[in-house]
């Protein structure tokens, strides 16, 4: 099972990385910033100089219908964001 689970490709993520040189990538729940930056290095042959996580908690929504209330909830995921070093960058678009 591989650390990096995808790229995030948001409007405020690709804002990071043009502004501030800082990617955006769904991790593994259990990987720590040193396996992180161990694989963004290895992934992407990138210097990392800092590496930032938070746990995204999930949402609980839920709406009337017309067979009753109907609730769920969206996923729980771990977010990483990797600051490279200057100069460098992560081509994320060339395996779209």
């Amino acid at each position: 099972m591989s650390i990096l689970v995808k790229p995030i490709i948001t409007e405020k993520a690709t804002n990071e990385s043009e502004l501030r040189n800082a990617f955006s990538f769904v991790v593994d729940r259990n990987a720590n910033k040193i396996q992180i930056k161990e694989a963004v290095e290895s992934a992407y042959g990138v210097t990392v100089e800092k590496v930032r996580t938070l746990n995204v908690i999930p949402k609980i929504k839920s709406r009337y219908t017309k067979t009753g209330m109907v609730t769920g909830q969206t996923s729980a995921y771990k977010k990483a964001i990797i600051k490279v070093a200057e100069g460098e960058t992560i081509d994320l678009y060339s395996n779209l």
